[in-house]
């Protein structure tokens, strides 16, 4: 099964590494990491986002520490919310976060028009960091937490 996942990614976190585990798990025909382009990332958010170069570096190491499996593995920039999954035919299945587990729906539309088959999704639980709450990216860059789920600068419960 050829896996797909796709992210902001910047900075790496626990959670992303969550979704890289298992797209390496289950991607015994190739994994395909899709990072958003900088128009993307920065479109939706209005923290600082690390450049499309330095994410795609950060993914590429992350994915090598990680791939006990040793998968291919391919980065691609992501330039529309369902631009690959929704039109590469090799794709099978998309590694999702509850965040991101309604697109499915939509980039399996897409593939139809497109006369492709549609995709399987593998959910992947959010990782909490300790106070309960769900590591994100954005917590991190705020200084919340570490990109472990670790308190920082503040009382711990």
């Amino acid at each position: 099964m050829k896996v797909a996942v796709a992210g902001t990614f910047g900075p790496i976190h626990d959670g992303h590494r969550n979704l890289f585990e298992h797209a390496l798990q289950y991607g015994d025909e190739g994994v395909l990491v899709a990072v958003t382009s900088q128009e993307m990332a920065t479109s939706s958010r209005t923290r600082e986002v690390p450049s499309l170069e330095d994410r795609k570096a950060a993914v590429r190491e992350e994915v090598e520490n990680l791939n006990e499996w040793d998968r291919d593995v391919e980065i691609r920039t992501l330039n529309d919310e369902h631009g690959i999954a929704s039109t590469d035919p090799s794709i099978d299945a998309l590694v999702t976060s509850p965040e991101t587990a309604e697109k499915l729906a939509d980039i399996n539309a897409n593939r139809r028009v497109n006369d492709l088959e549609p995709i399987e999704g593998i959910l992947v639980p959010y990782v909490l960091a300790d106070d309960g709450e769900r590591i994100s990216s954005t917590r991190v860059v705020a200084g919340e937490i570490d990109e472990h789920g670790r308190l920082l600068g503040g009382e711990e419960n």
